[in-house]
């Protein structure tokens, strides 16, 4: 109760600053300056800086130690002791049996759930289709020995259960943390960077608040002051205030709230692209709401970390062994291709592609929603239940590698490039261990939005590897222009060595307005079938931290129907929208192919990629 009483009154004292502020520019400007003068509270005033300053290899940094005092790391915590309760009990025999459970998917999803299974003293059995983990964190190497990464994948400390998840398998070295700080190219100043810096020691709402007054070169005093009245009632009303604004994209929320199109520009457009993929017009604002609430509300909520090599190994590799280690098995290139049903809609069984058939107790999928649709059994497409997933698919996205024969003058850390085809990018000889090089840089960039759907006028997911590494390199020069293009200087101008391109047209779930009414609860109305996967009902969208959480919470439902109890979640209501409908029966059209591609992956041109 004390805890409670005291986040009270912080998000009272924090709420009632912003209206004084609201309505008094004079008293937001004299802030401004104290926050700026105050040398024990951060650093000077941000100013464009280049990336001169900033070409040494990144150094590691401790675990921030305010990750784990939220109250989302406790509820995860907690909920990870609830498993092992569960095994205790098994192991008295006390009105429980281990339940055998078949899980398709070998994801961050799919995995979380083995290892929360295993946890609780269950035998988890995991299929996942290709001959590698991790789905769309999936890595390979190609011929030269490199890793080919799915996606540029970035840790915030607002990710409760992975840090838990990495706390438990003891990884927590696994992650290299960069600075605390938002980095943004400045568009009108080629080669120039602003930071948004959160001061050291300072307790959340106030470091971001120091980190925004502090800069003065992407938002006016008055943009600022404008911004107050949208974010007010997402502060005092908390996730039932951002829940009610899935409805409306970021335009229309900014719209209603008159906030200047400059915000848009300025902001909006590099944060939808960086969370979903997505332009602003084409993106519910909740998502938006979600990340500024974590990032506001938790001291550390918005310091990223990069792993410190490839995911598949540093991240799916202790999964598999904790799993594995406690009973469980986890089996590669078994690709499932059927569900197989009882007359009364239970299921049976699953098939694999290579005709064996798996009995189990309960079973779960933690594929994506796009290869999931397409296995649904006819008995099952005229519930309502599934049929609401015709609503959701996924994003197209593009993720390059470029490699150079000379060190960039990069940041240490996560850029925004407010780029019109990138999203973000980072050195990743500066951040992580396994590509560190001290003489060459490899930069990891985000080519999004890329297809029409996304907000794209080009089609790039469908144009040739050559004509995305082009555009790609004609952005860098005005992010590098020293070294990059052929206006930059011979004695500074780097060479691309290679590239990698990697396609993946069905990424995670387009968060485009009124998607979360339709995301199903992870507890299903098949008694022995639970649903897993970061388009599943759960409050981090879809996200590493949203796959892992889902595939906690279906563990978690398997658990409590071992147990004979009810799951605080239950059954989600299906949307009136889908129930008034006739549905009819439809046969599955199943799994097109063998490539990446068909299972959700990434997809390598002109290489034969797992």
């Amino acid at each position: 109760s004390e805890l409670g009483t005291l986040n009270q009154i912080r998000s009272l004292t924090f709420s009632l600053t912003m209206m004084i502020l609201r309505l008094s520019p004079a008293l937001l400007l004299l802030a401004s300056s104290a926050v700026r003068s105050a040398g024990a509270f951060m650093q000077p005033p941000s100013a464009p800086f280049s990336t001169e300053l900033n070409s040494s290899p990144s150094v590691r940094r401790p675990t921030p130690s305010r990750i784990s005092q939220t109250d989302n790391f406790r509820e995860a915590k907690e909920l990870s002791h609830k498993f092992i309760t569960d095994y205790e009990r098994l192991k008295t025999n006390n009105g429980a049996e281990r339940k055998k459970v078949a899980i398709f998917g070998g994801g961050l999803s799919g995995l979380a759930c083995a290892k929360y299974l295993s946890d609780a003293g269950h035998e988890p059995t995991l299929y996942e289709a290709r001959s590698i983990l991790g789905g769309k964190v999936s890595a390979w190497q190609d011929e030269d020995g490199d890793y080919i990464e799915t996606g540029l994948h970035i840790f915030f400390g607002a990710y409760p259960n992975i840090h838990n998840l990495f706390e438990e398998l003891r990884i927590e070295d696994h992650l290299q943390w960069a600075p605390h700080r938002m980095t943004f190219a400045m568009q009108e100043l080629p080669g120039e960077f602003t930071t948004f810096d959160f001061p050291e020691g300072i307790p959340a709402p106030f470091n971001m608040a120091a980190a925004i007054l502090g800069n003065t070169q992407m938002l006016t005093l008055e943009e600022k002051i404008r911004m107050v009245p949208a974010l007010l009632p997402m502060l005092l009303e908390g996730q039932s205030f951002i829940d009610a604004q899935d409805e409306k994209s970021v335009l229309e929320f900014m719209r209603e709230y008159s906030m200047p199109e400059r915000i848009n520009e300025e902001i909006f457009i590099a944060m939808g692209k960086a969370l979903d993929f997505i332009d602003p017009d084409k993106l519910s604002m909740s998502v938006v709401l979600t990340a500024m609430n974590r990032f506001i509300n938790e001291s550390d909520g918005s310091q990223t970390a990069f792993l410190d090599g490839n995911a598949p190994d540093r991240f799916c590799q202790p999964i598999k062994e904790w799993v594995e280690s406690r009973g469980g098995e986890v089996i590669c290139s078994s690709p499932v291709v059927e569900i197989q049903n009882e007359q009364d809609g239970m299921v049976k069984s699953l098939q694999l592609a290579n005709g064996t058939t798996i009995e189990a107790d309960y079973y779960v999928s933690a594929v994506p929603v796009d290869v999931f649709k397409r296995i649904i059994p006819a008995q099952w497409s005229t519930l309502p239940y599934f049929r609401q997933l015709d609503e959701l698919k996924g994003i197209p996205v593009i993720n390059l590698q470029l490699w150079f024969d000379r060190k960039l003058k990069s940041i240490d850390g996560l850029c925004f490039s407010r780029s019109p085809l990138l999203s973000v990018y980072a050195d990743m000889s500066n951040n992580c261990e396994e590509y560190a090089d001290e003489k060459r840089s490899m930069l990891e960039l985000v080519f999004a939005p890329c297809s029409p759907e996304a907000g794209s006028p080009i089609n790039w997911i469908a144009k040739p590897d050559s004509e995305i590494v082009s555009a790609t390199m004609k952005e860098l020069e005005r992010l590098f222009p020293m070294e990059i293009g052929p206006n930059a200087p011979p004695a500074t101008r780097a060479e691309l060595l290679k590239s990698s391109v990697v396609r993946v047209p069905r990424s995670v779930y387009a968060a485009s307005p009124g998607r979360n009414k339709y995301r199903p609860s992870q507890e299903s109305p098949i008694e022995n079938f639970v649903m897993a996967g970061d388009y599943a009902s759960q409050k981090y969208l879809g996200s590493m931290e949203g796959a892992v959480l889902s595939g906690k919470l279906a563990a978690e439902v398997i658990c409590d129907k071992a147990m004979g109890r009810r799951n605080k979640n239950g059954l989600k209501e299906v949307h009136l929208s889908v129930l008034g409908k006739k549905l009819d029966e439809r046969a599955p059209v199943g799994v097109l192919g063998n490539t990446p591609i068909s299972f959700g992956g990434g997809q390598q041109d002109g290489f034969d990629n797992p």
